[in-house]
């Protein structure tokens, strides 16, 4: 290899380092940019909220809803019922349980939901 087409190798690779780094760009600003267009920051944060308010719905429910519940069952704590078929143990009183979760927590996302998009002028689909 001659010194000429050693230059010309360092060249494209010069070349090829600049394509994949964005130029003079440094990683920082660019990862300010990726942060900034996907609102990352925003999701981080509702996601935070989010499993803070699923903590408080569960907890609503465990402590206030289901004892209320559980004195209308004429079982009692219906969330350990169970239905066996042989060895098999189908445990339908927790899935009942998380059911009742499930469509509390959805209410609750759907009311804050249309409480926040109340404000919101913007075209929606």
């Amino acid at each position: 290899m001659t010194g000429e087409d050693l230059k010309k190798t360092e060249k494209k690779v010069e070349e090829g380092i600049k394509g994949l780094t964005g130029g003079a760009r440094g990683f920082q600003e660019e990862f300010l940019d990726f942060l900034k267009k996907y609102q990352v920051v925003g999701l981080a944060v509702a996601f935070v909220i989010g499993a803070a308010a699923t903590k408080l719905v569960t907890s609503l429910v465990q402590d206030v809803v289901m004892p209320i519940v559980a004195v209308l069952m004429p079982k009692g704590d219906w969330r350990t019922s169970e239905f066996l078929i042989g060895p098999i143990k189908f445990l339908f009183g927790d899935l009942l349980g998380a059911i009742i979760d499930f469509i509390i927590i959805a209410l609750v996302v759907f009311l804050v939901v249309k409480y926040i998009m109340k404000g919101d002028t913007s075209k929606k689909i």
